[in-house]
């Protein structure tokens, strides 16, 4: 810690929405009370009809080729949550689990947040449905247009996400550190 008033450094994240079919990848840069500026942002698609082996090495090279591309600090993807179709979770599940493998080869630590996190940190609402979230990403990044589609946004919002929770959860975890 530099003292009473330490300066944030600027943190670079690499958010991943997983999705077997639809996987949002997004990079950002910032800082908590900074401006956010946006590095990246693509959504690797895999078709739905598809070898499942296939598409799982088409995310994983993605993951990490965006990894290696970027090189990011920290990587942030989407907490896999119950849901009634149990065939999306599955896939969900499954490429989020490349990011994190991804993640921890290069190296990185992995911080995982729940769609309600996310949607509270960017819009101030854990209830806001993908069109406010889409807008807030955009007003956030200063973008001219909404990033499409919806997976695009969301990885990005996980990435603004953890750039101000998560050094938040840093300083609060070197402070427990340090008083032990």
């Amino acid at each position: 810690m530099r003292g009473k008033y330490e300066r944030w450094t600027a943190v670079r994240v690499l958010g991943v929405d997983p999705g077997l079919t639809r996987c949002g990848i997004g990079v950002v840069d910032g800082a908590p009370g900074r401006t956010l500026r946006l590095v990246h942002v693509e959504v690797v698609r895999t078709p739905a009809d598809g070898d499942i082996g296939a598409r799982l090495v088409a995310q994983a090279d993605a993951i990490a080729a965006a990894i290696a591309a970027y090189r990011p600090d920290v990587v942030a993807v989407e907490r896999v949550f119950s849901q009634q179709n149990v065939r999306t979770v599955m896939g969900t599940a499954q490429v989020a689990g490349l990011a994190i493998v991804a993640a921890t080869r290069a190296g990185l630590p992995v911080a995982m947040h729940t769609p309600s996190e996310v949607k509270a940190a960017v819009t101030g609402s854990g209830r806001a449905d993908k069109a406010q979230v889409g807008s807030m990403v955009t007003r956030l990044l200063r973008l001219a247009d909404t990033p499409k589609p919806a997976d695009a946004a969301d990885a990005l919002a996980l990435a603004i996400c953890q750039v101000w929770r998560g050094s938040a959860a840093a300083r609060i975890n070197g402070a427990l550190a340090r008083s032990t």
